[in-house]
């Protein structure tokens, strides 16, 4: 699945000042990096979202979402959130924040 240009520019001006922020193609999409570590991606017009485990369940009640299921099995930690729940700047800076929250605790790699 190609990733929406779009949203990938988005996401790069809303991550653009975290240090150590790089990106990668994976997926079949583009995932954002932050210290080594998966922070969000641009699956089509959707976002990738990295919640972390205890936040999946409280993610999931959200509108938009869905579980993140890439092999067939869902993915622990992660939600793809429809890109029309996204559409607002302030919507998507929302998701932004619970994925930085998460990765931040994350050891760098």
């Amino acid at each position: 699945m190609a990733y929406d240009e779009g949203l990938a520019h988005r996401l790069g001006e809303s991550l653009g000042d975290l240090p150590d922020l790089s990106t990668r193609k994976m997926f079949g999409t583009l995932v954002f990096m932050w210290r080594g570590n998966m922070l969000v991606g641009a699956l089509g017009s959707d976002l990738l979202a990295r919640v972390g485990p205890e936040a999946q369940e409280e993610a999931l009640g959200l509108p938009g979402t869905r579980v993140f299921d890439f092999t067939g099995k869902p993915m622990r930690g992660w939600v793809v959130v429809d890109g029309e729940a996204i559409s607002e700047d302030e919507a998507l800076d929302s998701w932004l924040a619970r994925c930085r929250d998460f990765v931040e605790a994350l050891p760098p790699k």
